[in-house]
């Protein structure tokens, strides 16, 4: 590659970078509408599979039932956390002075001082802040829960027509089935990683709510549903979704034995479907690199924040399968694949 190319391609990165940054509260609620529509696409599939459904009842009455019924699951799962959020935060004041209980318990049994040098930091952690904070998160979500739905129900009519607008665009017959080809071997990819992780993450949600409920935690479902969503996260999620519950659980009860138990408990949850199934289940169907799955991760994380992190797999899988198929940019996607082995011929 010659100094002129190089440098067309360093401004082109440059001004992607800079619009993703800037244009980030446009391009998350429509990348947040598309991956709804995927869900509801794919729920709609499903349901056309029951023999009775897909015989008796039109594709517009599946649509508009899977439509409905996401709609309706999301809707229950924000109440149940708002609800669960206002009764952590109904408790707060028992929670801060458990943190002076901590403090002298370290203090009589390993007779350090430790309580007025760290009283300052120590009122400066407000329980309450913090879930009034998850509150204005879960309240700024559905501010904008009407962006995404209307850009997942315009993609579900633009769905009826795009096919043909498609043919229309391209001149050749080939030309069209080779987009065609591409475009299924991203649906397949993203349908299947979204099924494996979400059976992987929601076998770990419940296990750890069992864990939860039987060591006492308050609010159980949500430390659960926290766990199943950072569970979407590659390598730094589950870490996280063991210390949340754990160190809340040291404020509740005032002593740290509640808390190591907490944390070995989940930890153990993590390790084993961490380890031993999600490798069973997902294999190397996402066919990426460990180091680039944290790379990305650390990039659409700084570019996005937990929303990214989120998006990080299947926005990289998008890219890889995309670049597979043009001679200039497969090498990259050698590059950025798990064993070097890419499906470039997918017509």
């Amino acid at each position: 590659m010659d100094m002129k190319n190089l440098a067309y391609l360093s401004v082109i990165i440059i001004t992607v970078i800079i619009a993703l940054i800037y244009g980030q509260s446009l391009l998350v609620p429509f990348i947040l509408g598309l991956l709804l529509w995927f869900i509801i696409h794919e729920f709609k599939a499903f349901l056309n599979k029951i023999p009775f459904i897909g015989k008796y009842f039109p594709s517009w009455v599946t649509t508009l039932f899977s439509s409905l019924f996401l709609i309706g699951l999301l809707a229950l799962i924000v109440e149940i956390l708002i609800i669960n959020i206002n009764n952590l935060s109904q408790s707060y004041e028992s929670y801060e002075m458990n943190i002076t209980y901590i403090l002298a318990d370290i203090n009589q049994h390993y007779n350090l001082n430790i309580i007025d040098s760290v009283n300052e930091y120590i009122r400066e952690i407000n329980v309450s802040n913090m879930l009034t904070i998850l509150i204005g998160s879960l309240s700024n979500l559905m501010s904008n829960v009407f962006i995404i739905l209307l850009y997942a129900v315009f993609v579900l009519l633009e769905e009826t027509y795009f096919a043909d607008k498609m043919k229309q665009m391209f001149v050749g017959e080939q030309h069209y089935e080779r987009f065609n080809a591409i475009t299924s071997k991203i649906e397949d990819s993203i349908a299947n990683y979204l099924k494996l992780k979400t059976f992987v993450s929601l076998l770990t949600g419940v296990l750890s709510y069992l864990a939860l409920l039987f060591i006492g935690v308050d609010a159980p479902g949500f430390w659960a549903f926290l766990i199943f969503i950072l569970n979407f996260i590659p390598t730094i999620g589950s870490l996280v979704a063991t210390l949340f519950p754990a160190v809340f659980c040291i404020l509740q009860f005032g002593e740290f034995s509640h808390g190591l138990l907490v944390f070995a408990i989940v930890g153990s949850v993590q390790l084993v479907v961490g380890n031993f199934v999600e490798p069973r289940v997902m294999g190397s169907s996402m066919n990426i690199s460990p180091l680039v799955t944290i790379a990305a991760l650390s990039f659409w994380g700084l570019i996005w924040g937990i929303t990214g992190m989120i998006l990080s797999v299947p926005i990289t899988v998008v890219m890889i399968i995309i670049m597979s198929q043009f001679e200039k940019t497969r090498n990259i996607a050698v590059l950025l694949s798990e064993k070097g082995e890419i499906d470039s011929k997918v017509v």
